[in-house]
């Protein structure tokens, strides 16, 4: 019967390493896996003593589709890792399966390095501390708890579904708001247009005629020469200001100041506050089901959330529950969420469902926000065409007054 060396961990992330005879790999790692351990690797016992290692690919020339590591790498990444792993196949030979099928030069890079920090003896979560910029704190903490706990599986298949569902929020925000911008910006190129080329076409016709032009041909006039003659300098103060307002808003005061401003805006404030929202219940949600402690969980989140003011507020909900108060009150006191949230968190603390009440919150505000866009859109479309007729109406009737006065002073003569 063959002899197998493995590489595994035990509930606490221990190393073990050791050999065992069995008719194949797989009947050992299911063997491994009743005794609650990870397996990270089982190779044949190679005849030489020493620990056994992970094959180096061979140095082919890959073609990669793009250099940097997108969202959706991650994500495919989390649903296929998860996958393999509960199909019993090991850490290591799941990351090399998968580094055979990414796009990304960056990525393909992390996974080869993933494994050799692996085989030189970390943890799996260890190794992908490693590399912070692609791997978040959110990852390598529900890496962590998946090992501690000897699910990471299961861990990693919640990972995957998080990130699934909020590339697919992503995306369903990003469309709401195409179809405005491009609406906005076809009507401002069309007005822009009719200002430097139609009005000084009419404004030279018009120097041919001995008539005063009416007041309102004349401010077309006018603002036709001044965008025609002042447009690089707008331009380019605009894109200086434009520098210089995110300068200002890269600082730490510049950004609590700006995301308050966002706050307070009479018609999408509510907005922003719903996407910060759903934000925090997100991840809170995943982290805690997941069986990281709440306390580590709020400072995940408050390192992930995207926005300084939630933040700070994360900061102090923190200190409250570290001193023993429910996260509910210290949540409360925040005035910052509204009284459904608290009341269904409350809820979800007092009968050891606090998960599932994150979620269902997380679930309001997806909605919510759907729907603001959804009406948004359907409104802005009416709003604009309206806008642009006005405008396009004073324009022609502008343009055209003085004509009729010419031709009403001719038939008189």
């Amino acid at each position: 019967m063959p002899k197998f060396a493995y590489i595994a961990r035990d509930s606490r992330g221990v190393k073990i390493t050791g050999s065992e005879e069995a008719p194949s790999s797989d009947e050992l790692i299911g063997r491994l896996q009743l005794r609650n351990l990870t397996v990270v690797n089982v190779l044949p016992e190679a005849r030489e003593e020493g620990p056994p290692t992970l094959p180096r690919a061979a140095g082919k020339q890959r073609k990669f589709k793009r250099r940097g590591v997108s969202g959706d790498d991650l994500v495919v990444f989390a649903r296929q890792l998860a996958t393999l792993l509960g199909a019993g196949i090991t850490i290591l030979k799941s990351l090399n399966i998968i580094s055979k099928q990414v796009y990304s030069r960056k990525f393909y890079n992390t996974l080869v390095e993933l494994q050799k920090h692996m085989e030189a003896g970390l943890s799996f979560h260890e190794a992908m501390s490693r590399f912070p910029r692609v791997f978040s704190d959110l990852w390598i903490n529900l890496v962590e708890s998946g090992e501690a706990s000897g699910n990471l599986a299961v861990v990693l298949s919640r990972l995957a579904t998080y990130l699934e569902k909020k590339a697919a929020f992503k995306r369903k925000i990003i469309s709401a708001l195409v179809y405005p911008a491009m609406l906005m910006f076809v009507g401002l190129g069309a007005l822009f247009f009719l200002t430097v080329k139609i009005i000084p076409t009419f404004a030279e016709l018009f120097k041919g005629f001995n008539v005063q032009l009416p007041l309102m041909t004349r401010a077309l006039i006018q603002i036709s020469n001044f965008v025609r003659q002042s447009i690089w300098a707008v331009l380019g103060a605009g894109t200086v200001l434009f520098f210089l307002f995110k300068r200002y808003v890269r600082t730490k005061e510049g950004r609590k100041r700006y995301e308050q401003l966002q706050f307070r805006l009479p018609l999408f404030g509510e907005l922003f506050r719903s996407l910060v929202v759903e934000r925090f219940s997100s991840e809170m949600s995943t982290l805690i089901e997941s069986g990281v402690p709440l306390l580590y969980s709020l400072e995940i989140t408050e390192h992930s959330v995207n926005n300084s003011v939630m933040a700070e507020l994360i900061r102090k909900v923190k200190d409250d529950v570290r001193q023993g108060k429910p996260l509910n009150s210290s949540l409360d006191k925040s005035k910052f969420f509204e009284p459904m949230v608290i009341q269904m968190i409350t809820i979800g603390e007092e009968i050891g469902e606090l998960p599932q009440m994150l979620k269902r919150i997380n679930t309001f505000y997806e909605e919510y926000t759907e729907t603001f866009l959804s009406r948004f859109t359907s409104m802005f479309e009416p709003i604009m065409l309206v806008f642009m007729g006005a405008v396009i109406g004073i324009m022609v009737i502008g343009m055209f007054l003085p004509i009729f006065q010419i031709a009403s002073l001719g038939a008189a003569g």
